[in-house]
């Protein structure tokens, strides 16, 4: 699937902003089933210094800053993709047989995605998540089939509400909730995951909304979207796979998804945020279009 996604972030600042510096995760990323085509960054006013480097998870991300006076700042990635279905893994292996593989044991061999089972800045390790997952995670229960189970209990018990939460809502508080939008959704299940010692990543990205029939697609109508990637190790000796659920939607991640970054949780890969110096008070509007194309782009992206 070819996909044009237009991401523009406007913030108006009053007083104005003296100086500013800002990080951005806005550059879709490039791997097996996701090929980046074409990506633009724009910010008005022209920033002073504007770079891109990889972070530790491999996400590309950009540093821009302003040295001017400014009332507006605005952010607009531009990029093509191109997307295919993962393959759909097909593992049996307990999911307490991999609570322990990700257990420090001295000689075993160190599989990277354990540093995924701890806790992280807005999702802690807590007796709460466990006793929400338990009754999905029976004992002997593939790891695969208990975290689809577990997404699907998460979709069925919590209401998508976008005023109850915002981005700064710790996870615990949306598990008692039973409220909040993809964000909390993905923290929630990361944090049952976790609490149970194995692996998961925050996901955030893109997902391709069709209009309702006979209506034309609205600019700007789109969002941002996260989503949580669960780990599956091989069976036996052999390279693991990271499996991508959706819990707001209860469906795996398609090919009508599109992924930005992965992380920890939200706090590592939040498409941006920044430090300024001035404008006291300010409005923030964020308008996202995914649109699918129907001939795929000439080149690569620079």
């Amino acid at each position: 699937m070819l996909l044009h996604v237009l991401h523009e972030t406007v913030y108006d600042y009053a007083p104005a902003v003296r100086t500013a510096q800002h990080m951005a995760h806005l550059r879709p990323a490039d791997h097996a089933t996701q090929r980046l085509l074409a990506h633009r960054l724009t910010v008005e006013p022209e920033p002073a210094q504007q770079v891109e480097a990889q972070d530790v998870y491999g996400n590309t991300r950009a540093f821009f800053s302003l040295d001017a006076a400014h009332d507006r700042l605005r952010v607009v990635a531009e990029s093509t993709v191109s997307t295919s279905a993962p393959a759909v893994p097909a593992s049996r292996v307990p999911w307490e047989e991999v609570r322990e593989r990700m257990r420090y044991q001295r000689g075993a061999r160190y599989d990277p995605a354990a540093e995924f089972s701890f806790s992280s800045p807005y999702v802690p390790r807590d007796e709460a998540f466990v006793s929400y997952a338990q009754p999905v995670f029976t004992p002997g229960r593939p790891l695969q089939e208990a975290a689809v189970a577990l997404m699907a209990r998460i979709h069925a018990d919590f209401t998508y509400e976008t005023t109850a939460t915002d981005v700064n809502t710790p996870a615990l508080e949306a598990l008692a909730l039973r409220k909040g939008v993809c964000q909390d959704l993905a923290h929630v299940m990361l944090g049952c995951l976790r609490s149970l010692g194995l692996p998961a990543r925050y996901v955030s990205g893109y997902l391709l909304t069709e209009p309702p029939p006979g209506q034309p697609r609205l600019v700007g109508s789109d969002a941002s979207h996260a989503w949580v990637s669960v780990y599956l190790p091989a069976d036996k000796a052999g390279q693991g796979q990271w499996l991508d659920l959706d819990p707001t939607n209860d469906r795996p991640a398609g090919e009508d998804y599109v992924t930005l970054a992965v992380g920890r949780d939200f706090s590592d890969v939040s498409p941006m945020r920044g430090v300024i110096h001035g404008g006291a008070s300010h409005t923030l509007r964020v308008a996202v279009t995914v649109t699918p194309m129907e001939s795929p782009s000439p080149s690569p992206a620079p």
